[in-house]
């Protein structure tokens, strides 16, 4: 015993690893049998994997940018979020590289203040119900899901502090999307009260602790072991918890969008979720319940590199998720590849067509292209209906990067399938108009936009409007770690992009709507800056001539048109089109 207690710290410490070591030693080279490189090199060989795990999340802080062309780019989005100035001296720490697209300036520039606010941008302007919106920008489509409810909250204020639209994603409108509607009424919204002991509860536990922890600690003692406690939202002032009823009568629904919404897209995909019957069918009364919150509809056909429908497998099915999409609880769902209405042409615009006359809203379609084939039948349809005097035809074509997709894209799609947004963009824009149908569609742009400057370029190349999906999330947070819960088994280190509620509890959701609302207000004051030195009163002045193009040889090419030409011309010999064209 003597000697036991005469041993100090180090000398104990130094036992007890040496110990580790040797038990850690027997089991790599003679237990486990998971890898075979620790058999070899017990221990030692633990260091690769630690190396690989450090890999990702440690990337982006190391050697040059390379999805993004410049770090610089990356940096701008995060000091836009917080409202920092956006300057570099001398030069950018990674410039651009060749080849890449050129904005030409004006002799006699003009002073900001000569560049007018109007950004607004109205869809489907034969509609009943036609939507204006406020900005050129949306946040492209996220799903309530993929995204923590206390992301999709710090989306939902962000878009309702900057004044921009926000896309729901194929998970549905859920009660998240409700959080700053304050005005909610009993006929069409299940409210849950309680005691004011309970509140007084709640109140002294966020005055010494934190109101995440608060929040939490109060749901419980509401709710006890209701299992759709998380389909409820918390209004912070009344300290009532409520969510839609969508079982409640359609009659009892708004007639027109409540003012304390935010601009919704609601994206209806192959699922249907948040407009499915039990059986998985498209059920047209819940489709008008969803709509009385919604601003204009958009079905998803493709997005991204991602061609494919996905399985939500059991476990993940939680009775909010399954309230929302309308599944049954802890059951797997499946999400086909094809959308279930879309099996021509001719369908999916009669189908386009029914949502019209059910919410005499907007309603468009998001696809992506690979060629001229991809957008010519919906051109050729389009001019036969007009001609026809059949209205049942998108009221905007959104086209998506095939660069990259969403976070649950399959990594072999992700650099093989669909051009690049600006090539899209150029095809779709010049099909629209060899048709004459180009004035009856708006164009909906989305991948890799991130700064004003990419902004100017798309709009430039023929696009109305844009969809932004990463700079949005960096302005709420993501830091790029590739760590998004559903595809690496990890877990979001900020808590924007999983389900671990220990990650969410810690995620600030004012601070970041503020970001969020901060990042889409600078990028419209920065896009003012660039259309002052273009000489430029409005953005709708934006066309090809406006820009011009810089091959790998920094030759310049002044015709736009002739440069996607000989870019888009399959024909050609590809050697050419490597020393040309990106």
């Amino acid at each position: 015993m003597d000697l036991i207690t005469s041993f100090t710290f180090w000398e104990e410490f130094w036992i007890v690893f040496v110990v580790v070591m040797i038990a850690w030693f027997i089991y790599d080279k003679y237990v486990q049998r998971n890898h075979q490189l620790l058999v070899n090199y017990p221990i030692i060989g633990r260091l690769r994997y630690v190396f690989e795990e450090a890999r990702e999340p440690f990337r982006q802080y190391f050697g040059d940018e390379k999805f993004y062309e410049s770090k610089d780019k990356l940096d701008w989005v995060y000091k836009a979020a917080r409202d920092l100035p956006n300057y570099a001296s001398f030069s950018p720490s990674q410039p651009l590289p060749n080849p890449k697209f050129m904005i030409k300036h004006a002799n006699f520039v003009l002073n900001d203040n000569e560049v007018e606010d109007d950004f607004q941008v109205t869809f489907g302007a034969k509609r009943e119900k036609p939507y204006t919106a406020k900005s050129i920008i949306a946040r492209s489509a996220m799903s309530d899901g993929s995204i923590s409810p206390e992301g999709t909250r710090a989306f939902v204020q962000g878009s309702q502090l900057g004044g921009f639209p926000i896309n729901s994603g194929e998970g549905g409108v859920t009660s998240n999307f409700f959080v700053t509607h304050t005005h909610y009424d009993p006929s069409y919204m299940k409210i849950v009260d309680t005691s004011s002991f309970n509140k007084k509860i709640e109140h002294y536990v966020r005055k010494f602790s934190n109101g995440a922890t608060a929040s939490e600690i109060y749901r419980k003692i509401v709710f006890k072991n209701d299992p759709e406690a998380e389909t409820y939202i918390l209004d912070l002032n009344t300290k009532v918890f409520y969510r839609p009823n969508w079982d409640a009568p359609l009659e009892n629904f708004p007639k027109a969008v409540p003012a304390d919404m935010p601009d919704i897209v609601f994206q209806i995909s192959s699922g249907l979720y948040g407009t499915r019957d039990k059986e998985g069918k498209f059920d047209p009364n819940r489709y008008k319940k969803v709509m009385s919150f919604c601003q204009m509809t958009e079905i998803k056909i493709a997005q991204g590199a991602k061609q494919t429908g996905g399985k939500l497998a059991a476990h993940k099915v939680s009775p909010a998720i399954a309230y929302y999409r309308n599944v049954e609880a802890y059951k797997d769902v499946f999400s086909p590849n094809r959308f279930p209405y879309a099996n021509t042409i001719e369908e999916l615009f009669d189908f386009i067509g029914q949502l019209q006359k059910l919410s005499k809203k907007p309603v468009g379609v998001k696809i992506v292209i690979s060629d001229i084939q991809n957008i010519e039948p919906y051109a050729k349809e389009i001019k036969k209906r007009i001609d026809e005097g059949n209205d049942s035809y998108p009221d905007y074509i959104a086209v998506d990067s095939g660069s990259g997709g969403s976070a649950t894209a399959p990594i072999e799609m992700m650099e093989r399938v669909g051009l690049d947004v600006r090539d899209s963009v150029y095809l779709v824009d010049k099909v629209l108009r060899d048709y004459g149908v180009r004035d009856e569609v708006k164009l909906v742009a989305s991948g890799k936009i991130l700064t004003p400057d990419d902004i100017i370029i798309i709009m430039s190349l023929g696009a109305d409007f844009l969809q932004i999906a990463r700079g949005f999330m960096m302005s709420a947070g993501c830091i790029r770690a590739r760590y998004c819960s559903g595809t690496t088994g990890r877990d979001c280190p900020v808590g924007l992009a999983t389900q671990n509620k220990s990650k969410r509890r810690k995620y600030f959701v004012f601070r970041h709507a503020t970001y969020v609302a901060n990042y889409h207000k600078n990028l419209l004051k920065n896009v003012k800056g660039m259309l002052a030195i273009m000489g430029l009163k409005n953005i709708k002045q934006l066309n090809k001539e406006k820009i011009f193009f810089l091959d790998k040889d920094s030759k310049v090419h002044d015709d736009i048109d002739e440069v996607f030409r000989r870019k888009l011309d399959l024909s050609k010999d590809i050697k050419d089109l490597e020393h040309e064209l990106r």
